[in-house]
């Protein structure tokens, strides 16, 4: 029987993970906070702050593990404190960064030999900038701590995930569940951009199955995201299938012009991006080690049955900036229908 240690374990793709670690079977530790979500059943828990140096050695001497799978990790300095404490009792250490620590996110196709956002192993929560649509400090401080993970387990033993947007049942953001709830009013849909837009959003499963592989599998850097078969018409259009509902969408392919009318892009309308590279990231070292991604449909279903069933996703700060006003969207549509008066 594995071993593993899950930093996290309660929110998104943390509770992902220990699911899909104990349906294997797998002995499954979760060091977190307790502060939000619940601890899940069958694991054990141990609760401290990653960032104080008497919880850890209680953590460490709850050891040892096969691997450590790090959802919660996001300042460097303290990515850096927590492996040099687990570094003798884990073999290896699965960190699940972000594209976001690419220099050219989102604006050029990324693979993993493309270029990566600068930051030193000790810094802190603020560092790096943010830029529009250039680089963000989540990406820098990402970065940052990738760096921490490797210089401690090396690139041996160490693998670094670099998703890119995560869907699926307990999603915190509310990408999908905004849209999901936008079509379940029906009525006319502003949708942006080009319907035969290629998308990559991945499944919060996936990504967790593939964590849970890479705890025993190949080291290495990975990027995981969806193959882009699914475009976002097919996106709009099972989320309106899903909720039974009669949304029909406009779409607004003068994508400058929608951004000229103050449409934020990414969070007004989610999973708008105009740049080339949004939905350009190439996957397939990772579908070469095992990577398996699921149809965009299952995904919003699986989010819609959640819902329906009572799921609420943890509260986060991320979840306010998502979504169009119903007014803001009516005055836009109207707008656009102005503009394209027959004469």
């Amino acid at each position: 029987m594995k071993r593993v240690l899950v930093l996290g374990g309660s929110w998104f793709l943390g509770r992902a993970v220990v699911d899909d670690a104990l349906a294997r079977g797998w002995d499954v530790t979760t060091f977190r906070r307790g502060i939000s979500g619940d601890d899940a059943p069958g694991t054990t828990t141990i609760r401290g702050d990653r960032t104080d140096p008497a919880d850890l050695q209680r953590l460490v001497a709850a050891g040892s593990w096969d691997a450590v799978i790090d959802t919660s990790g996001f300042v460097p300095r303290e990515a850096l404190q927590i492996a040099r404490a687990l570094e003798p009792v884990a073999e290896r250490y699965v960190f699940v960064s972000t594209v976001s620590v690419y220099e050219d996110w989102p604006t050029a196709p990324l693979t993993e030999e493309s270029a990566v956002l600068e930051c030193p192993t000790d810094a802190g929560p603020d560092f790096g900038y943010d830029g529009d649509p250039g680089p963000s400090i989540y990406g820098f401080t990402k970065a940052g701590c990738e760096h921490a993970v490797v210089e401690v387990f090396g690139s041996d033993r160490s693998v670094l995930l670099r998703p890119g947007v995560i869907l699926g049942p307990r999603e915190y953001v509310g990408r999908l569940p905004w849209w999901l709830r936008r079509t379940e009013r029906g009525g006319r849909v502003l949708a942006p951009g080009r319907p035969e837009r290629p998308i990559q959003p991945i499944d919060v499963r996936d990504v967790a199955g593939f964590a849970v592989n890479s705890a025993v599998g190949t080291a290495g850097v990975f990027n995981l995201t969806a193959t882009g078969q699914d475009t976002m018409n097919d996106f709009l259009v099972a989320c309106r299938e899903t909720v039974g509902s009669d949304a029909r969408f406009e779409w607004i392919a003068d994508e400058e012009w929608l951004i000229g009318q103050g449409v934020q892009q990414w969070t007004e309308l989610p999973l708008w991006r105009s740049y080339a590279g949004a939905w350009a990231v190439d996957s397939s070292r990772a579908r070469a080690a095992g990577l398996v991604t699921r149809d965009i449909r299952e995904t919003v279903g699986d989010t819609w049955s959640w819902l329906q069933s009572g799921g609420a996703a943890v509260g986060h700060e991320r979840a306010a900036e998502q979504g169009i006003s119903p007014d803001k969207e009516r005055q836009i549509l109207a707008a656009w229908d102005a503009l394209n008066v027959p004469q």
